[in-house]
């Protein structure tokens, strides 16, 4: 029988997936594709690789049903590009904080406090570029995030993206429009055109299409972060709810009525609808506890910890200098020791200094006017880690439950099969 599919592709900080539904969000095909170890200068091959990797390995009887595709990227995770969408430099992935050098110039053109004014955010990568290259007045190109070079190789339309991608960019999500300052900003790189996440551009390449089997009629849409493709996929409908994505990093969203803009805390607003997704990104996550353990002895490990009682070490972890939420310091240094010498004991201090700083990052958000916290819904690997669970509902004095999928791929699927509407929360699971 005939049917409609629609395909989410997320790439994340450690590897790539893709989940197709059905036209009731029922999965009914998945991929993965995990990142190997590779220099920056193999970062643009490598994505083009897990997309392709990816789309593979759908089958084919899939593949010739699907009406939409939609991806979604790390945040601030960009690129320039000729008219062909040839890399001109290497990617600057999501915490890269070389922009640092030109953080005044960033501050002198846009307005105080702004999402911007960060050493990380995509605005910052742009001048640093800039800077880069103003000794080569030839030079000229196009800025992309990594979710619009992605879907670029698939509808071949250059400079497009959406405003979640855009908004670190310093798109304004409240006029949408890009704000005076930043059009008379003069670069050799052309800003993106913007429309809504989940917006169709065009249809898919034909060679893409003939390649795998899509219809002809296959729409390209543009895409959205891979954060809020999980707060998409949660189950998160009210005011007060929040996810928090546990990944190679902390990633918080919490549902308010109220917009927060603190850049001096590294907290900024997406718009969803008539709501808005208060929160920020954390340097802290899974990847350090990857640095100490693996995924066998984290499990083993976890077991050993009782959940309910507090450990006394009191870290920092992170995996190099540097912190964007809730406290944005570029310097801010990791703080691992003690070090226990038994693991179990190392592992306790790990799980509970990552909870309080995500109950700290609540708590601020709370403090700057979003609504209480009331349920908080987790994405990511850390979401199968019930100790973790236990401990993190002790410190942020809610229930903490798994999101009810907990994939950034489910979520930008939906926002495929929406054609240009965010999904409503309370209408992603027919509610």
């Amino acid at each position: 029988m005939q049917s409609e599919f629609y395909l989410g592709i997320d790439f994340g900080t450690s590897g790539a997936r893709a989940i197709a539904i059905d036209p009731q969000a029922s999965i009914v095909a998945e991929a993965k594709f995990r990142f190997p170890a590779t220099d920056a200068t193999g970062l643009a091959e490598l994505w083009r690789t897990a997309l392709f990797s990816l789309i593979a390995q759908i089958s084919l009887e899939v593949r010739q049903q699907v009406k939409a595709i939609a991806i979604n990227g790390t945040s601030s995770t960009v690129l320039i590009c000729d008219r062909q969408g040839t890399p001109l430099d290497v990617p600057l992935l999501y915490n890269d904080a070389r922009g640092a050098a030109v953080i005044e110039k960033v501050q002198a053109i846009a307005p105080p406090n702004h999402t911007v004014v960060s050493a990380t955010s995509s605005l910052t990568k742009l001048l640093w570029w800039h800077q880069k290259f103003q000794q080569q007045p030839s030079r000229s190109g196009y800025f992309l995030h990594q979710a619009d070079w992605l879907a670029f190789l698939l509808h071949g339309q250059i400079g497009i993206s959406d405003y979640h991608n855009a908004l670190k960019l310093g798109y304004d999500v409240g006029s949408l429009r890009y704000p005076d300052w930043l059009q008379q900003l003069a670069t050799p790189f052309k800003l993106p055109h913007i429309v809504a996440p989940g917006t169709p551009i065009d249809l898919i390449l034909p060679d893409v299409g003939d390649r795998f089997g899509f219809p002809t009629d296959c729409l390209i849409c543009a895409g959205t972060t891979d954060s809020i493709a999980a707060f998409l996929a949660s189950g998160a409908q009210s005011p007060g709810e929040a996810v928090t994505s546990l990944g190679s990093t902390l990633v918080l969203k919490l549902l308010s009525p109220t917009r927060i803009d603190e850049a001096h805390y590294g907290i900024y607003s997406h718009r969803l609808g008539q709501l808005w997704l208060v929160g920020g990104a954390s340097n802290t996550g899974g990847a350090v506890l990857q640095q100490f353990f693996s995924t066998a002895e984290l499990q083993h490990y976890s077991q050993q910890i009782t959940p309910n009682i507090a450990s006394p070490l009191d870290y920092y972890p992170l995996l190099k200098a540097g912190e964007r939420f809730p406290i944005n310091d570029p310097n801010l240094q990791p703080r691992l020791e003690p070090r226990p010498e038994n693991p179990a004991e190392f592992l306790h201090g790990l799980l509970e200094s990552i909870a309080k700083i995500e109950a700290q990052a609540y708590q601020l958000l709370q403090t700057l006017g979003a609504p209480p916290l009331t349920q908080v819904y987790t994405a990511g690997g850390g979401a199968n880690n019930e100790t973790w669970t236990q401990m993190r509902s002790r410190h942020l004095q809610v229930p903490v439950k798994p999101s009810e999928q907990t994939e950034a791929a489910f979520g930008t699927a939906l926002l495929a099969r929406g054609g240009g509407q965010v999904p409503s929360p309370a209408k992603v699971f027919g509610e």
